[in-house]
């Protein structure tokens, strides 16, 4: 795929995604106003890392990195005929799977609970809840993978629009049941199992939404069981390794949540909230690169073009950093002051934004890593090598479960975001190290000279945002949007100056478009 059209199909998924995260934000504001960050919010954050966790590994997770390359090669090898049977066999095969979890999921709740916020044996009533919301929230997970998979299949289609706006459905659900139901509703534990319902809800809505364009495209979902075709065979030979390699992420934040549930009160929400900001960079340039970039590659693998796949690669490695060092600086030089006008505000006090805001530096300092080890992966799910990126995931996972002992008394809910972007930088690092052997250079000097450019860039940017952020004192809203606008302007300069490959990129398709 060229360029042009990797970035046109990047620039659909990043808009979509854009207006779903700012949803994503409305609602965490209101929920933040609503329940602050104390026990209601703590155990509803930590009963929906359980759901979050069983999407990452068969919805958006493992089972897409399996589906999409097999999937792209039936598409491109096969008759539509066949390739309408097989995305029904599959569909069926997740159907009846997701069936059985919701159902062993819901009767094994409190065992789940016990293992994900294990310090919350030590009050009852905290405890109880979380089980009670983690077996209401449990059904989110049938309709959410059944989203994942088609949002699988519209991405191979090359459909990007669509399904990157589809997930503001989940946020459209709760901001509508809070700004309507919560304030009829008297008791706080009564609310927060409203906002449970309220996710099983958005979960629906965001499977069903993109249903109508499948069928533009000229397929459907049809319920038929054939177990036995070859495709469910491929694609759960490749999902068995990369269930712990693509899910390193859910996996480091399980932990995350293990270790926060025996800090202050409020550490849960705090490390979920700083997470939510750091990710919305992450969604918009990092992820929207990675979504667009494994059907690419999965077409170039299906057909053995090698140039198109490091084409790509190189091109996806370098925009992702182009938009996410800045955006990593920024976290970290005027995080705190965002926090504040994200959401102080009802009972998220100013102790509750310092710290977020310790996570959150932290968290930032790991967003170019999260991004490439994504893009990276991406290229051994499109061979269809699942087996290499859990070698380096267990890597990572085993230091990151080290240095959240080490430092989570020491740091608190920082030192538990510092364990987790240290491991990926070395997530990072290995996948690169192997895919260099597995397909040869991966122009690794044009990548450092346009990230070292991009740097330079970055930390005047930022040094320009901090110090209008500090200046101005009169309106904290105010200095906000004038020390991210004062950055952007910076970085848009330096990058002309430096002759940024990326920035003359992005100026000749707005050329063109005009």
């Amino acid at each position: 795929m060229e360029n042009k059209t990797l970035t046109k199909n990047a620039g659909k998924t990043a808009f979509g995604t854009t207006i779903s995260r700012m949803l994503g934000y409305i609602r965490d504001m209101l929920i933040a106003n609503a329940f602050g960050a104390g026990m209601f919010a703590d155990a509803f954050y930590a009963a929906f890392r359980i759901p979050n966790l069983f999407r990452r590994m068969l919805g958006e997770g493992s089972f897409s990195a399996a589906f999409i390359p097999v999937f792209s090669q039936y598409l491109h090898t096969k008759e539509k005929s066949e390739v309408q049977k097989m995305l029904s066999a599959v569909f069926t095969a997740l159907f009846l799977l997701l069936i059985v979890i919701v159902i062993l999921g819901m009767f094994f709740s409190p065992q789940l609970v016990k293992i994900i916020a294990w310090g919350f044996t030590s009050d009852p009533e905290k405890m109880a809840l979380t089980i009670e919301l983690t077996r209401l929230m449990f059904p989110f997970i049938f309709f959410i993978c059944l989203a994942a998979f088609l949002l699988a299949v519209l991405n191979t289609l090359y459909s990007f629009f669509l399904p990157a706006l589809a997930p503001a459905s989940l946020s459209f659900s709760e901001i509508f049941y809070v700004l309507i139901f919560v304030p009829l509703i008297v008791y706080p534990q009564d609310q927060i199992k409203g906002l449970a319902i309220a996710v099983i809800a958005g979960g629906a809505l965001h499977f069903l939404i993109q249903l109508p364009n499948l069928k533009k495209l000229g397929y459907s979902l049809k319920f038929k069981i054939n177990l036995k075709h070859p495709a469910i065979k491929k694609i759960v030979f490749l999902m068995i390794p990369s269930l712990i390699g693509l899910s390193v992420d859910q996996i480091n934040a399980f932990v995350d949540n293990i270790c926060a549930s025996f800090l202050d009160s409020g550490s849960i929400t705090a490390m979920y909230y700083s997470n939510r900001v750091m990710q919305l960079p992450l969604a918009i340039f990092g992820l929207a690169l990675a979504s667009v970039s494994l059907p690419a590659m999965s077409k170039a693998a299906a057909l053995k073009d090698m140039d198109s796949i490091k084409n790509s690669l190189d091109y996806s490695i370098r925009f992702s950093l182009f938009t996410l060092i800045p955006a990593a600086i920024g976290l970290m030089l005027i995080g705190f002051p965002i926090i504040r006008v994200l959401f102080e505000r009802g009972r998220f006090d100013l102790t509750a934004s310092l710290m977020t805001n310790s996570a959150l530096f932290y968290y930032s300092l790991g967003l170019p890593a999260y991004a490439a080890a994504k893009l990276y992966a991406n290229v051994f799910y499109s061979f269809q090598d699942t087996k290499t990126p859990v070698k380096t995931a267990a890597a990572a996972m085993f230091v990151h479960v080290i240095l959240c002992v080490l430092l989570m008394y020491r740091m608190g809910v920082g030192g538990l975001a510092l364990a987790t972007a240290a491991s990926s930088y070395l997530n990072l690092f290995l996948l690169a190290y192997y895919l260099r052997k597995k397909i040869g250079r991966l122009g690794v000097k044009n990548i450092l000279v346009s990230g070292g450019k991009t740097l330079i860039s970055s930390i005047l940017a930022g040094a320009s945002a901090y110090f209008v952020s500090v200046n101005i004192t009169s309106n904290i809203y105010i200095a906000v949007f004038l020390a991210i606008m004062s950055a952007i302007i910076v970085f848009l300069i330096m990058s002309k100056l430096l002759n940024s490959q990326e920035l003359n990129a992005c100026i000749a398709i707005i050329k063109r478009r005009r």
